[in-house]
């Protein structure tokens, strides 16, 4: 999106739209030129929300991004804003694959001699990181992964800084003491600390421990995907190698996860070490043995060093969460230019959150490059969302009350928004989670639309860094993946500097463009692989991990 095209006080996104958004507060009353003339406001407008230009009958198309999304539920006045009770979900019916005129991939020229340094792995893959990970095959190992992480963290220098420990040993010095009053906040050191290093790994970035409630007692459709899901994480780039912790007797076998590990790597290469504790015996045996084990695999893991890589070696997960009535029109279109830019030196991208691309299908199925892809695609969004109204619920529930207080009133409209982060580029492949992505270009992976479900399942298909776009902030990140959180308004980056790592807004005030913004955001996007920079999100040791039960979850 140019500067020249962001006005003022509003904006209109494509000609055909019939709906302004505004960028500023607008009061009732206030006059608003339109190419199809001039019309006055019915009431104020916050920013972010959406404001009709022509009267629309009862049952008319709310039209935004140039398509359907939303329809009125009675009749709205020219001015009126668009709102929860006057507008109801809608989208266009899809139709067959057409193809679509030949994509004019961006000019690159510059960022093709463009190089990173990462960790090169036996089968080809590169990482931004060097993690090694424990993780259990079912909840029931959680306990003994947490006495782990105890014994680790802190003897190898990877425990984050305890200010919060400190906060609450003068608080018990005071109560002591026999004050009452409160310390502020302030006495609190509130700067981020840099993200803890070990002395005695060095070439070691952390050791992570993921735990979940799954493994056993679900189905048996769970306990594979479980597997698949961690043996992505077990064969991703970031990762050195793994130790595994099993009870025995649940249903996510050791059978089962060597089977998805030679899916996505037949040779197997990697380190993985597995242990079950119904055949150690004692939990004494089976952690003494769990420790020695890793200790040596993270000697082994320590001889890694990065080394040049290119471009083409990256795998970006497009994310966004807590969107607003921005995100679509800065910090989401600014990855779309990431992602074709990416998509034309031979990168690889995935954008996911299935119930978020309902009411965009058509232009999705239009740019797969097979109808094999384009039927796959259909395929699990209609399978997924069928799912979703057999409990009572559906896609066009997915908008937050968060995002619809900040202008995000429909799923379609939200959709047509999270879309743009997919840039333009043809769609090479369409996955089913957790599914590893081996096609370069843009792929689409089916997960849901929740943060840290998405988050996680993306970089279990491979990604080495995500890009997450946010209007109203949230901290997600990821164990072994680093996650750049981007704003779409500069309000929110000055509101929460210490999860938000790039700001969009300036597309908003005019100041930049999402051209601009892309080559800012690549830019430092090497920099975070190369390990040069800690994202927030990597320096709050925010280790989100969330697997998906093919449940119901938008």
């Amino acid at each position: 999106m140019k500067a020249e095209s962001i006005a003022e006080r509003v904006l209109k996104i494509h000609p055909d739209d019939n709906v302004l958004v505004a960028l500023v507060p607008l009061r009732a009353g206030e006059q608003i030129a339109d190419s199809a003339g001039t019309f006055t406001l019915v009431s104020d407008v916050p920013p972010k929300h959406k404001v009709t230009t022509r009267d629309l009958a009862a049952g008319a198309p709310i039209v935004m991004y140039g398509i359907p999304v939303g329809r009125a539920r009675k009749p709205i006045a020219a001015g009126e804003p668009i709102t929860t009770l006057n507008t109801r979900h809608d989208s266009m019916a899809v139709k067959p694959r057409t193809a679509s005129s030949p994509w004019v991939a961006p000019e690159v020229g510059r960022w093709r001699k463009k190089r990173w340094s990462g960790y090169y792995r036996e089968d080809g893959q590169v990482g931004t990181r060097n993690y090694w990970i424990v993780i259990p095959l079912v909840f029931c190992e959680n306990r003994n992964i947490d006495t782990m992480r105890q014994a680790f963290v802190e003897e190898l220098g990877f425990a984050p800084p305890q200010k919060y420990r400190a906060m609450v040993k003068r608080l018990v010095q005071l109560y002591q003491e026999g004050h009452s009053g409160r310390i502020v906040g302030s006495q609190v050191q509130e700067t981020l600390e840099s993200s803890p290093s070990s002395s005695v790994f060095p070439n070691v970035d952390g050791i992570k421990f993921l735990t979940h409630q799954g493994g056993c007692g679900g189905t048996r459709d769970d306990a594979r995907t479980l597997c698949g899901l961690l043996a992505g994480y077990i064969h991703h780039p970031n990762v050195a190698g793994a130790t595994v912790l099993s009870l025995g007797c649940q249903n996510a076998q050791t059978e089962i996860l060597r089977e998805e590990l030679a899916k996505r790597d037949p040779r197997t290469g990697k380190q993985v070490v597995v242990l079950e504790q119904q055949r150690l015996g004692t939990e004494s045996k089976l952690l003494s043995q769990a420790i020695e084990e890793t200790f040596l695999g993270l000697v082994g893991a320590n001889e890694a060093q990065r080394t040049s890589a290119s471009l083409t070696s990256l795998t970006v997960g497009l994310k966004c969460g807590g969107s607003d009535g921005f995100s679509g029109i800065s910090a989401n279109p600014t990855l779309g230019q990431v992602s074709d830019k990416l998509a034309a030196m031979g990168g690889r991208t995935i954008l996911s959150e299935f119930p978020e691309l309902c009411g965009v299908e058509q232009e999705l199925v239009n740019r797969c490059i097979s109808d094999e892809a384009a039927d796959r695609f259909l395929s699990l969004m209609t399978a997924y969302n069928s799912r979703a109204q057999a409990v009572g619920s559906g896609f066009d529930m997915n908008p937050s009350p968060g995002n619809i207080r900040d202008g995000l009133v429909t799923d379609a409209m939200k959709s047509a928004g999270a879309a743009r982060k997919g840039g333009a580029s043809p769609i090479t492949a369409v996955l089913d989670y957790p599914e590893y992505a081996t096609q370069s270009g843009l792929n689409l992976l089916c997960t849901p639309g929740n943060d840290v479900e998405a988050v996680t399942a993306q970089v279990g298909s491979g990604a080495n860094i995500v890009l997450f776009t946010t209007g109203l902030g949230t901290p997600t990140g990821n164990p072994i993946a680093p996650v750049i959180k981007i704003s779409s308004n500069t309000a929110l980056a000055q509101r929460m500097p210490d999860i938000i790592d790039f700001d969009c807004g300036p597309i908003i005030s005019g100041q930049s463009t999402a051209e601009e913004s892309s080559e800012a955001l690549l830019d430092l996007m090497l920099r975070v692989a190369s390990g040069q920079v800690k994202t927030k999100a990597e320096r709050l040791d925010q280790d989100d991990f969330i697997p998906w039960k093919r449940g119901v979850s938008l």
